[in-house]
């Protein structure tokens, strides 16, 4: 499952049992894709739908070879589409698999748009990188992989006069949570406490991206670099993937009666992340909900978010040069 009954359980409902996402028919001729974490779920319907809609080249980035092969097996027979889709590794709980995969991308002849899905939702304390794991694949590694592309978006970009995406798989559930990790003096360091409870951490997560996104976007915007490249949060809804499979009893209970009851399906999951890939300028910096701008929570607009927001780009560009110096400045 991606994220659970928001805030809002009106518009939740309303939005999952009688809402109808647009089907994507606008095609995608001569780009290139990326999309991480697409071996399953709705990364995978959403690289068949790219695939579908004409794509040069769709490039499946995971963590588990056999399984890209298999997904990518899957959309050839069901596209008719051959020589499309390439599966590539990349581990995003190791930084060096994530320095690797950019480079390779950089070779590529153009990237148009960059779909970063991959995300993990743990319910055990594991280090990875020498943070809890959560953090570093849905945060620091994310956001090492962004800054790592934007010059080959750029490049694209300039090349070809449009506007390539970078677009992120976000979650409605950032607004349902408390975040008192914010009120430490170093936010990351605060997060990485061996005595901090994993509750939320995924939702956490989701809200930090939903920051961080935010600011990449604004320094974006007082770039003086040619080419523009949209940045945007998308939101999928609750949608029946396997992100967690960690999950302990009583809550797989719950989740396999959301799952009958709510969820939509990885193929309209994907319809969500296709829409964001469609870019446009209207949609930079934006949250995308049900396939249009959305609302995000009252807390990320207020006055402590904004400065939240700075705090945890502040914290997070020095994480990003520690581990590859110079790439802030990719920005």
């Amino acid at each position: 499952m991606t994220g659970s009954p928001g805030t809002n359980p009106r518009q939740f409902l309303a939005s999952h049992l009688f809402l109808k996402l647009p089907y994507p028919t606008k095609e995608f001729s001569g780009q290139t894709i990326i999309i991480t974490g697409s071996n399953t779920g709705m990364g995978m319907e959403a690289a068949r739908h790219f695939v579908r809609l004409n794509a040069s080249k769709v490039i499946l980035a995971v963590r588990t070879a056999s399984k890209g092969l298999a997904a990518k097996k899957s959309i050839e027979a069901s596209t008719k589409r051959l020589n499309v889709v390439e599966v590539w590794d990349l581990d995003l709980t190791s930084y060096d698999s994530v320095k690797a995969f950019a480079k390779k991308a950089k070779g590529l002849e153009r990237l148009d748009v960059v779909v970063e899905n991959a995300a993990v939702f743990k319910f055990d304390r594991e280090l990875k990188e020498g943070n809890e794991s959560t953090v570093t694949v849905n945060v620091i590694s994310t956001f090492l992989l962004a800054l790592l592309v934007l010059p080959k978006l750029r490049e694209t970009g300039v090349k070809h006069n449009k506007m390539p995406v970078l677009t992120f798989t976000g979650s409605f559930t950032h607004a349902d949570v408390k975040f008192p990790e914010r009120k430490a003096m170093r936010i990351f360091e605060e997060l990485n406490k061996e005595d901090v409870k994993l509750k939320e951490r995924y939702e956490v997560s989701k809200l930090i991206q939903l920051l961080c996104t935010r600011e990449l976007a604004s320094q974006l915007d007082k770039s003086g670099k040619p080419g523009r490249v949209i940045i945007s949060t998308l939101n999928p809804g609750f949608v029946a993937t396997s992100i967690m499979r960690d999950a302990k009893w009583p809550y797989t209970w719950w989740l396999a009666f959301l799952k009958v009851v709510l969820s939509r399906t990885p193929e309209e999951g994907g319809r969500t992340l296709v829409n964001a890939a469609y870019g446009g300028d209207g949609t930079h910096g934006k949250y995308l909900d049900d396939c249009k701008i959305g609302t995000v929570s009252p807390f990320v607009t207020s006055e402590e978010g904004v400065e939240t927001q700075k705090r945890l780009w502040a914290e997070l560009s020095e994480i990003l040069e520690k581990i590859q110096p110079g790439v802030v400045g990719n920005i």
